[in-house]
């Protein structure tokens, strides 16, 4: 018997880097909220090991992949040694900033414990996560929060109306590890905004609110980033933004025709893939 499950993708409302730490990661603030486009990932139980298959050529389906480190790691710690058969097909863009790679994984995660009647507890779950990628532990989580730490401390975020996303992917990954290896910390732009916004408890607007710290390492080096951006604006976006550390970017819209006919505006004049799609909250 084989099992579906739905894996979606995220995107950062705000992405505020505050530090970086002695063991090499950064430390953030973000915003985060999963969007409704899905990778889809069937599940078996044949075999003695676990496996990991992938429409998308390329995608490393060894221990380099994340699901299939979820899924050691759920055995290791429940203290099975089963196999698994994980088929991945993928529709969120890889290096897209997306968290496909880390949804994935956490996806797993939730389906193995449920499988086996719950022995880990959300927590339980989430430092397993976390030991594997710093933004497991929010696909975990499950709901719209607010990211601290390397991401995974997380606190859920109530003030966010649902908006239409648009959501153009240029065409080419981004290493998050090069992002962040040419971030200068003097020239991050958020801290002001995001410390503002949660004083006060606001609402998210998107016309004010929205911010990126990694998005003027990415636009420096991929300047569609920026052009992509300016596009989703002058066709009635509210706010847009690249997610993550890119490539991707959304624009947020809070009327369903307005989105569509972005969509079909930015398909007609540019090469990018497009997708319209809402926030799931």
């Amino acid at each position: 018997m084989t099992l579906k499950i739905f894996s979606p993708a995220k995107i950062n409302l705000f992405l505020h880097v505050t530090g970086r730490r002695p063991d090499g990661y950064h430390n953030i603030i973000s915003l985060m909220c999963c969007i409704g486009l899905y990778d889809i990932i069937s599940i078996g139980f044949k075999g003695k090991k676990i496996s990991v298959s992938c429409n998308i050529p390329g995608i490393p389906c060894d221990e380099r992949n994340l699901a299939f480190l979820a899924a050691r790691c759920f055995y290791e710690n429940l203290g099975k040694n089963n196999g698994l058969n994980i088929s991945i097909e993928k529709h969120i863009p890889v290096g897209s900033g997306l968290g496909g790679g880390s949804s994935n994984a956490a996806s797993v995660l939730l389906f193995l414990n449920n499988y086996y009647q719950e022995p880990f507890s959300q927590k339980d779950l989430m430092l397993m996560g976390l030991s594997i990628g710093a933004d497991i532990p929010f696909h975990i989580f499950k709901k719209p929060g607010i990211a601290t730490g390397i991401g995974g401390k997380l606190k859920a975020f109530e003030r966010l109306d649902r908006f239409w996303v648009v959501l153009i992917y240029p065409g080419f990954s981004v290493s998050t590890e090069m992002i962040y290896k040419n971030l200068d910390l003097g020239l991050t732009i958020c801290k002001k905004k995001v410390k503002k916004f949660l004083l006060n408890k606001q609402v998210f607007n998107p016309e004010k609110h929205l911010c990126n710290d990694l998005e003027i390492v990415a636009v420096s080096k991929y300047p569609e980033i920026s052009e992509a951006k300016k596009a989703l604006l002058i066709y009635g976006a509210k706010g847009a933004l690249m997610s993550g550390s890119g490539s991707a970017v959304f624009g947020l819209f809070d009327d369903f025709n307005k989105a569509e006919g972005a969509r079909r505006a930015v398909l007609k004049k540019y090469k990018w893939n497009v997708y319209l799609t809402d926030m799931l909250i």
